[in-house]
């Protein structure tokens, strides 16, 4: 798993390129990594739409759920499947439309200085290992490229928008992901 850092993607991943990015603010630095969920329709694993979503492309007739999101303009760097799949969305160097009306450290934004790496899952569902292992995975290869993302910046969604959001919820082991990567860096 490497990255390019001219190009910004992962060289492991599927990429599904969307629209719903834009150019980080000139001598912004990527220093945070937010951790999402997603499944859709809601508790349901597989299937194109997620990646439907993210490229605006969703079709509100394919469930009910979908009359409601599917004229949003979202994304993600990153998602990874229950199997372990990656597939990016958005290169590294870009914002994508992830973290919304968000807060770290006391700093308002943080689409312009996050990476956003969704799993798929819910908040109540326990995560599969293999998530964890890519993920922690990402977090190191994203720490050797971007050298101003600290050893304790990756964070939940919950925790950049309290009360807003609530991903990637109870079901997430922190402790677990906090092990391995401790185990990569030792």
């Amino acid at each position: 798993m490497k990255i390019n850092n001219k190009s910004g993607l992962l060289s492991d991943a599927i990429q599904i390129s969307s629209e719903n990015n834009d150019d980080r603010p000139e001598n912004e630095s990527i220093r945070l990594i937010v951790v999402h969920n997603i499944s859709l329709p809601p508790g349901e694993f597989g299937g194109p739409y997620i990646s439907q979503l993210f490229t605006n492309q969703l079709n509100k007739a394919e469930h009910p759920y979908f009359a409601d999101i599917y004229q949003l303009k979202v994304s993600s760097h990153l998602l990874i499947r229950r199997d372990g799949e990656i597939i990016q969305y958005v290169p590294f160097h870009k914002r994508a439309w992830h973290a919304g009306a968000s807060s770290y450290c006391g700093i308002e934004g943080c689409n312009d200085f996050s990476i956003g790496i969704e799993l798929e899952g819910t908040d109540d569902i326990p995560y599969e290992p293999v998530q964890y292992e890519k993920l922690a995975n990402l977090f190191e290869e994203l720490r050797q490229s971007y050298p101003d993302i600290d050893k304790n910046a990756i964070t939940g969604h919950c925790d950049i928008a309290p009360g807003r959001k609530t991903d990637p919820g109870p079901a997430f082991n922190w402790d677990y992901l906090q092990k391995l990567i401790t185990r990569q860096t030792d």
